[in-house]
């Protein structure tokens, strides 16, 4: 086992799937997901467009550019990891299991037999189920962090300028802000109760401390993957957090300098939808510089989205450790480079 201190610099990230893991190195991507039933790992190639175009790679639209295709093919690897971890078929029984009680209650006689065809519906409906779910969580996103804190903000300020005869409008931007954490954290640790979510966040930590492991030079043993860190500078969640806090600041600049755009939430909340790729990009490049330097700035910067991980990730279990070495293995530079030879 290797001693070293030092840390290496990468780009290897991932994404927490069910029951298992997306690794995206420089040179290849891979989902690793263990079958619920069987117990067995599956580990497969996932398509990922590594090189962009020259535009895309230009500071602040690279990120947004990045953005879009990790939401794209993390949409995509979520369908892959519920075939493959079996859940697709567990749902597909218990709703067999419904049908037949419900058969059983009203003594209907039972089909001699049963084609295919269910199957293929399950799935379809699957598709359909997430697809609205991708739909309903933008729209719903859109509801609470932009429509309700202008929403909040209008009641609040009104009710100051009446009642106390302060004039509110210069902190909008700050008000607002401060709501969008509030219903950001809350929003994280409701979904991190759900049982299914906690096992996704088990398999988030298990991503980061095997990144970690590789980073610090260690070999990629259960042992070793388990005394590092849950908590990495260069994460999703941080990313969104970052993401709320530019948010802030650069609304709070517009609001001091143009504060007639604010007056009216029929322009404000379009105005801020706007903003949010330029949110989106700055965001990304602050999540590089976290990922490439480590110094007083950079822990500053990466401090809130650290503590807020806290909430997103949690002590992974050794099978999901043995999962996130099958999905780090392949995307190691030195490995994936060998693969293309």
């Amino acid at each position: 086992m290797s001693n070293k201190k030092c840390c290496k610099r990468t780009s290897i990230g991932g994404q927490a799937v069910i029951e298992g893991i997306m690794m995206r190195g420089p040179h290849k991507t891979v989902l690793s997901v263990r079958n619920i039933n069987s117990k067995e790992i599956t580990v497969e190639d996932v398509e990922f467009p590594n090189k962009s175009p020259k535009f895309f790679k230009i500071p602040v639209i690279r990120g947004v550019y990045n953005f879009i295709i990790t939401l794209m093919v993390g949409y995509k690897t979520l369908m892959r990891s519920a075939d493959l971890s079996g859940m697709t078929e567990l749902e597909e029984e218990e709703e067999k299991k419904k049908k037949e009680e419900k058969r059983k209650k009203k003594n209907k006689p039972e089909k001699e037999k049963e084609s295919d065809e269910p199957n293929k519906l399950g799935k379809i409906a699957l598709s359909i189920v997430m697809g609205v779910s991708v739909v309903i969580g933008v729209a719903l996103a859109v509801l609470l962090f932009m429509w309700l804190p202008s929403f909040l903000f209008g009641l609040m300020k009104d009710g100051a300028a009446s009642r106390l005869g302060w004039d509110l409008t210069n902190f909008r931007a700050l008000c607002e802000g401060i709501m969008k954490i509030a219903i950001f954290l809350l929003y994280l640790w409701l979904v991190s109760q759900m049982n299914d979510i906690k096992r996704v966040f088990k398999y988030h930590g298990a991503e980061h401390k095997t990144i970690f492991c590789y980073e610090h030079g260690l070999d990629l043993t259960v042992e070793n993957i388990r005394k590092q860190s849950r908590f990495h500078p260069r994460c999703g969640t941080s990313f969104m957090f970052l993401m709320i806090l530019v948010g802030i600041l650069i609304s709070t600049v517009i609001v001091l300098v143009f504060p007639n755009v604010a007056d009216y939430n029929y322009i404000w909340v379009p105005f801020k939808i706007l903003l949010v790729p330029l949110f989106c990009g700055i965001g990304y490049e602050l999540i590089k510089i976290c990922g490439k330097h480590d110094n007083l700035t950079t822990k500053i910067i990466a401090a809130p989205g650290l503590w807020v991980q806290r909430l997103t990730t949690k002590e992974p279990d050794d099978d999901m450790i043995e999962v996130a070495i099958e999905s780090m293995l392949p995307v190691i530079p030195e490995n994936s480079q060998d693969d293309e030879l």
